[in-house]
């Protein structure tokens, strides 16, 4: 009879198995809290307001109801003009006032008063262009032109993920039906190694 080595070595000599310790509880609880997701997570959306006429009127109860659906509590959603000094000033209350994500919507083309990828990577501590990329193929990919040829950036300041979207109702919907994993893998991560 062929026994695998792992049998022998788990068999006393006499066959009956050996007394083995169970795993090690403060590993498992260790390992549970590395996975466990917090059960809220809050966002804060910035509306670029000369910038999301194509959005329409009820741009704000959309981002909202998506932020939502994404699993976010949402604190507010809240409208600025397309100033950097606004928009920078908005992202940076959310991040004091520990979001785990600002979405800014509008203000991503190449006209003179789209100024939010500007705005933002002021506030920046990292860039993850791997966002910004995933929402412009996803953009191409459904037909929303603005979100294909967004200058949006994302990135990290302080414990929060901010993230530029295009203004366009098209591009706003499927914006975020693409960040949900992306944005929950980076607080995850910023979770787990937070000082």
């Amino acid at each position: 009879m062929n026994h695998s080595v792992t049998e022998l070595s788990l068999r006393e000599d006499d066959g009956r198995l050996r007394d083995l310790e169970g795993p090690d509880a403060n590993y498992l609880r260790t390992a549970e809290e590395e996975t466990k997701v917090r059960s809220h997570r809050r966002a804060l959306a910035v509306v670029i307001a000369d910038h999301c006429p194509l959005a329409g009127p009820d741009a704000e109860a959309m981002v909202a109801e998506l932020l939502s659906e994404a699993k976010f509590e949402v604190d507010a959603v809240v409208r600025v003009a397309s100033k950097k000094s606004q928009i920078r000033k908005a992202i940076e209350t959310a991040v004091v006032g520990g979001v785990d994500l600002v979405v800014t919507i509008g203000g991503v083309g190449v006209g003179p008063r789209d100024k939010a990828p500007e705005a933002t990577r002021q506030v920046l501590d990292q860039m993850v262009p791997g966002v910004a990329q995933a929402l412009r193929s996803s953009g191409q990919a459904c037909g929303a032109v603005d979100a294909a040829c967004s200058r949006g950036i994302s990135g990290i300041s302080g414990q929060t993920v901010v993230v530029n979207l295009a203004g366009s109702r098209a591009a706003v919907r499927d914006g975020m039906a693409t960040l949900p994993p992306l944005v929950h893998h980076l607080i995850d991560q910023l979770g787990k190694y937070c000082v």
